[in-house]
């Protein structure tokens, strides 16, 4: 049987980790913490993103965390928290499972993502757009 976004949402909403707002804002700024943006460049420069948060576009999320692949980041492979987010909570959710079925054992997400941040009034920095 073919499943869609909505059953894919429901099963790893069922084995993550998800935080709230305020829970984000104790931890954002913290060395033991990476926030982790996985919205599009021209969604971070249109909106900004979370302060200091590292920008992964959800496309290359399994290339960056794997140590094997040509296009690893080291910041992955730090023994951090990892706390991902998106525009509304749902590509951040898929990714979150993603990240701990590769192993990444310190992982979770916002709930609502980056509107649940902006709509409490979380700080938000401001990106230049790029050239071109």
């Amino acid at each position: 049987m073919k499943k869609g976004y909505k059953q894919f949402l429901a099963e790893a909403e069922a084995e993550i980790a998800a935080i709230d707002v305020a829970e984000a804002a104790t931890l954002r700024g913290r060395d033991d913490t990476v926030f982790v943006d996985l919205r599009d460049p021209r969604e971070r420069e249109r909106d900004g993103s979370i302060p200091g948060a590292f920008s992964c576009p959800r496309g290359m999320l399994e290339f960056w965390i794997d140590p094997e692949s040509p296009y690893a980041k080291p910041v992955f492979q730090q023994d951090k928290r990892f706390v991902f987010f998106c525009a509304s909570g749902w590509r951040s959710a898929l990714a979150t499972r993603t990240a701990q079925d590769m192993g990444l054992e310190k992982v979770c997400h916002l709930k609502g993502g980056f509107g649940a941040w902006k709509a409490a009034g979380g700080e938000i920095e401001s990106l230049p757009r790029r050239e071109g």
